[in-house]
């Protein structure tokens, strides 16, 4: 049987009513994986060649949780940050996302960025999903072409977010 957002949402939202917290985000992480893995759902909302490198493609209305489809056509990488006083959770769909967690040296001050120094590496692969709850630091890097659906808290287009250095 296909997923569907319709039903990831709902159960998304089931879980977050639930528990807001680790707990019931854990769930969305095991409720991802397998649609990440459904070649329907991973063509309808990943495939393509029309798409943004973001777009929200469910955000609920209750909640304020969002899904959004990302396709990054190629090698990308991007600074360690946290979701603000928000979480994430990456699920990876096509090709294979490096990402190293970090540790907070020091918190950022004015213009000053955060210092941090990498504490683990590791793969995501098709079917990974990974939770980051809120000040869990991180950077992904991609060589190639990766597609994936990212659920956030919040609409972190909306967040305005501490910068980070390594050290």
């Amino acid at each position: 049987m296909g997923h569907t957002l319709e039903d990831f949402a709902a159960k998304a939202k089931a879980a977050l009513t639930a528990d807001p917290g680790p707990g019931g985000r854990q769930k969305i992480v095991e409720a991802l994986r397998p649609v990440l893995t459904d070649k329907a759902f991973v063509e309808k909302w990943l495939g393509g060649e029309d798409h943004p490198e973001r777009r929200v493609i469910y955000e609920d209305p209750d909640l304020g949780f969002c899904v959004c489809a990302h396709i990054y056509r190629g090698a990308k990488g991007s600074n360690p940050h946290d979701h603000g006083p928000s979480w994430a959770i990456y699920g990876q769909a096509i090709g294979e996302t490096e990402m190293t967690d970090w540790e907070k040296i020091s918190a950022p001050s004015g213009d000053t960025p955060g210092k941090v120094k990498p504490t683990r590496v590791y793969k995501l692969t098709p079917g990974d999903a990974y939770l980051y709850n809120e000040g869990d630091l991180h950077s992904p890097r991609r060589e190639s072409e990766t597609r994936l659906i990212r659920i956030e808290g919040t609409d972190m287009s909306k967040v305005k977010r501490d910068k980070y250095e390594a050290v």
